[in-house]
Parts: structure tokens; sequence; C-alpha cells
């Protein structure tokens, strides 16, 4: 699963052809020993995660929305995703 961004050690990834689980598109979200699932817009589908880097998340997935569909559309072909700009 190739990590597509990294910021304040949230580390953001996205899984090839991941539909099973979560039919919708989505990003898997890591901060030490914290996993949620998170939809493009920034909610949880699945998982905890702390209030301050559910914010991060939220307003990172916001301002890169364009580049994470794309990125969706790509993983579900299989095809290698791209970097996106940390949030700063």
């Amino acid at each position: 699963m190739p990590s597509i961004s990294a910021f304040y050690g949230i580390i953001i990834r996205m899984y090839f052809l991941d539909t099973d689980k979560h039919k919708m598109p989505h990003i898997h979200v890591f901060y030490g020993d914290e996993e949620a699932v998170f939809d493009l817009n920034g909610e949880i589908l699945s998982g905890s995660f702390p209030k301050k880097q559910t914010a991060y998340v939220k307003a990172w997935c916001l301002l890169h929305e364009d580049e994470l569909l794309a990125d969706w559309k790509l993983a579900l072909n299989g095809e290698e995703v791209y970097k996106i700009d940390p949030l700063r």
C-alpha cells in the first residue's frame, strides 16, 4: 500500500483495488498506534483517530480533493498513485 503523503506524524496511504470493505473512495490514515479509514472529504468511516489529527486530515483532504480523486481512479485500476503535497 503506497504512502501518498505524510505530515505532522500522520501517514496517508491508499490501497490498490481496495473496494471490498469500503465501497466509496477512501484513504487509510495512521498516527502512532492509531489507524482510521477516512472518505476523501476527511470524514472517518471506521477506526478511531485523535481529534487534532482528524482536523489536520480533514483540512488536507479538502485542499487536495481533486488529486485524491485522481489517485483513487488510478488505484482502482491497479496503477501507481501520485504523491500529494503534505499539509503545511
